[in-house]
């Protein structure tokens, strides 16, 4: 059984998709966060609701040998971007990328596939490979 196809579907009974999910230690307290997204918003009475669900399903399938506590919610406006199909969904945003070699970038996601990317940057447009980025994450220009 594969734990993220399951919780994929509780998430998607519910209207929703599964972002992603991660592990995550504050306070010295270890978090398991679900992050789901929705058109129109995820707001907190879906996460409730996807909470209250998934948590007997993780009582039965841990996601962790070691007691943690079970955190749903959006990843944001400003969101990690990992997986191929996060740069899909985010062409049109504004991109902040880190590449290996420490040198950061900043421009339109404009373009994404299975292999790499595509911004437009104030140089013009820059290609990149997934194997060449280190983090990257959309931001939002507060105006």
């Amino acid at each position: 059984m594969n734990l993220e196809v399951q919780i994929a579907k509780i998430i998607e009974a519910n209207g929703a998709a599964l972002y992603d999910t991660e592990v995550v230690t504050e306070f010295d307290e270890t978090i398991y966060r679900v992050l789901v997204t929705k058109v129109g918003g995820v707001k907190l009475d879906l996460c409730a609701t996807i909470s209250h669900e998934l948590s007997p399903f993780l009582d039965v399938h841990p996601p962790m040998s070691q007691a943690y506590r079970l955190e749903i919610s959006s990843p944001g406006i400003e969101r990690k971007l990992v997986k191929p199909v996060h740069f899909k969904n985010a062409i049109g945003e504004k991109v902040k990328l880190k590449l290996g070699a420490g040198d950061k970038v900043k421009g339109l996601l404009t373009s994404a596939d299975n292999d790499g990317i595509v911004i437009e940057t104030k140089q013009g447009e820059e290609g990149f490979t997934y194997g060449e980025l280190n983090t990257c994450k959309t931001y939002f220009e507060w105006n």
